[in-house]
């Protein structure tokens, strides 16, 4: 009797944790993260001298994986909302450098510079290259949203057909010109707060926590919810379907031009050519690796946070083990593979 007892009571901790784990995707998402963590601190080593050194080391590799993915966190973020709904983004990257260069003419601060001839320097400047930017990616959004609602194009061949436009017509309109960006314009991303450049980070955690506020507490939320569970339904309680599909591309654009104004600032220029290149695949895995359905109807903010520090995590682990950069791609189209199975087996 006693050893049957023992038993039960032995069982109760693993039953707890199979169905937390098939039933909260937060709980199995995080349950993936710890695990990341813990190999990425053993490939980093313990040979550091003293515990001291070691939390330096291990606190700045932490910073340098959270500053280097915010862009790619920010855009996971309009990215969620977007798959929610049944849809999918693949000209995320295109937008991001079709912006830059945008803010890049209107910041430029040479004797050529747009603003500067005009006698505009400084701050006035960089806040109408930021404003100008935004607008363009609202703009560059609402059109994908116009061309799936209005034009009744399928998600991923109007974001397809933007992806080639954006980079194309950027690259071509880019060619004769050559804008510097300021070095107070690099203070938006690399201003140094005791020591460490936190900005980036602190811009991805507020836009993310305003994007949960807007899923979980707002009209628009429940909508965007219901339109990816079933659009048909949605669009008979009354819920203007196209119009919440419209601004969710338009959100989506938003908020790849502030990545995109974050990326110019950080890095201080913009390669037309290969910038944002990967960037979809890498949202669109965080978010996928975060929990949310492909099916649309299912996902959470939050699991997108953590499933854009798995995927940080997955890079630097591949890196501290030397895994050649080519293979790196392979594995994160290996970590999509099965959070898509799994999901599946949950549907089953």
């Amino acid at each position: 009797m006693t050893d049957r007892l023992e038993s039960i009571a032995s069982a109760r901790p693993v039953a707890w944790f199979t169905r937390q784990w098939s039933q909260r995707p937060l709980f199995s998402t995080l349950c993936a993260l710890v695990v990341m963590i813990v190999l990425q601190t053993i490939a980093l080593g313990f040979d550091q001298g003293s515990f001291l050194g070691w939390l330096s080391l291990w606190t700045r590799n932490w910073l340098n994986i959270l500053r280097n993915n915010a862009t790619i966190g920010i855009i996971a973020l309009g990215m969620t909302f977007v798959i929610i709904t049944g849809g999918i983004d693949l000209a995320v990257g295109s937008t991001l450098v079709a912006v830059g260069a945008v803010v890049m003419i209107f910041i430029d601060g040479s004797a050529t510079g747009l603003l500067t001839s005009l006698g505009i320097t400084g701050a006035p400047a960089y806040v109408i290259g930021i404003l100008v930017g935004i607008v363009v990616g609202l703009a560059l959004g609402q059109v994908t949203g116009l061309l799936i609602t209005v034009g009744k194009l399928p998600p991923f061949i109007a974001t397809l057909g933007m992806m080639n436009i954006c980079r194309s017509v950027t690259q071509q309109c880019m060619q004769t010109v050559n804008p510097s960006v300021p070095r107070g314009f690099t203070q938006i991303a690399n201003l140094s707060v005791g020591g460490q450049m936190f900005m980036p980070i602190i811009y991805w955690l507020v836009i993310a926590f305003i994007m949960h506020y807007i899923s979980r507490h707002t009209a628009f939320g429940r909508h965007v919810y219901a339109i990816g569970s079933n659009e048909k339904a949605a669009k008979l309680s009354g819920i203007n379907t196209q119009a919440v599909k419209r601004t969710v591309y338009t959100i989506m654009g938003a908020l790849v031009a502030i990545a995109s104004v974050l990326q110019v600032s950080r890095i201080g220029s913009m390669d037309y050519a290969n910038a944002g290149s990967g960037y979809e695949m890498d949202a669109i895995a965080a978010v996928i690796v975060g929990g949310t359905s492909m099916a649309g109807g299912k996902g959470t903010i939050a699991g997108t946070v953590l499933g854009v520090l798995i995927i940080a995590v997955v890079n630097n682990l591949l890196n501290l083990l030397g895994v050649p950069p080519f293979l790196r791609e392979a594995f994160k189209g290996v970590i999509v593979i099965v959070a898509v199975l799994l999901q599946k087996k949950e549907k089953v």
